[in-house]
């Protein structure tokens, strides 16, 4: 039985690889160490239900912030990925179980018992799934639907890149209220950064998101600090906007062991809001750019500001 504490048995297949110097964070993304009653309540709640959180598996510096006000990122379809991103700290391997019939009603039990005005789910990759997973999505998206009437649902998917197109019908026709699959980084990086994935499939799963429910907000993120330019970053924030996603997030890559991808520089609050000003200006209705940036961090208020920004931009 693997022991997934044990870098070596969470990660079997970095261990080939030569360290890393881990580099002293600056200043700007240092956090203080989690605690407090609010995080042992949502911990509490967490554990009662026998949840897997991505804010905990992924080592998200922000928990500490988020747990105590109550906030968590569910992430399903157990805690093992069968893909292996250079850059993230998720168990990989074979996964040891099939899916979990009862894990959606564990979900929303939980999402109503933490009183959350706004849910982020998301996943593992499953690829030894045939759907990889999109009705397990749909079958949480409905729990919650039933159990928190009033929670807007934001989904994490993964890319279904070995599932039947179609398969990504099922998990719109759910209507989750903000449909999120983040490209991760620049496309020249995917060879080493994210191998099991491919920079246009990920572009045009989004795209398709919108044609097959243009009210469907559509997010989606990157890393900066893993090797790329800014001329990079603007063209993904070019090729964004043409698959007319709404939502854009950039934060710091932080590397999780020495066996993980190298951190290439800390990029400057600075450099972060210039960030921010382009994106603007290229037409995203939110963007969240800062150091300490992740997919659903603030995600409910940025949610909130989201649907401002399209009522302005409608003229209501």
């Amino acid at each position: 039985m693997r022991d997934l504490k044990i870098p070596a048995q969470r990660h079997p297949e970095k261990q080939r690889r030569p360290d890393n110097a881990q580099p002293k964070k600056p200043d700007w993304i240092r956090v203080k160490a989690p605690g407090g009653a609010g995080y042992a309540q949502t911990a509490k709640i967490i554990r009662e239900n026998k949840l897997t959180t991505v804010c905990e598996e992924a080592g998200c510096p922000n928990v500490g912030e988020c747990w105590s006000q109550g906030h968590a990122t569910m992430m399903i379809m157990g805690e093992v990925c069968t893909r292996a991103c250079t850059f993230c700290n998720i168990a990989t391997g074979k996964p040891p179980e099939d899916l979990d019939i009862f894990e959606p009603g564990r979900v929303a039990d939980a999402v109503k018992k933490l009183g959350l005005k706004h849910v982020v789910i998301t996943s593992v990759d499953r690829d030894d799934v045939l759907d990889g997973g999109a009705e397990h999505f749909a079958q949480t998206i409905r729990a919650i639907r039933k159990q928190a009437p009033a929670t807007t649902i934001e989904i994490l998917t993964p890319d279904f890149i070995r599932c039947d197109p179609k398969v990504l019908e099922i998990v719109v026709e759910a209507r989750p209220d903000v449909f999120n699959h983040n490209l991760e980084t620049v496309p020249g990086l995917y060879p080493e950064v994210r191998p099991g994935a491919r920079y246009f499939h990920s572009l045009r799963l989004l795209q398709r998101v919108k044609e097959l429910d243009p009210t469907m907000f559509t997010k989606s993120g990157i890393m900066v600090g893993l090797g790329e330019d800014k001329q990079g970053v603007t063209q993904v924030m070019e090729d964004m906007r043409a698959a007319d996603i709404d939502f854009l997030t950039i934060g710091q890559y932080l590397q999780p062991t020495p066996k993980h991808h190298a951190v290439d520089r800390f990029v400057t609050p600075e450099e972060f809001k210039t960030y921010e000003k382009t994106a603007y200006n290229k037409g995203f209705l939110m963007v969240s750019a800062t150091p300490l940036t992740r997919s659903s961090y603030h995600a409910g208020d940025d949610f909130a500001r989201l649907r401002e920004n399209r009522m302005k931009k409608l003229g209501n």
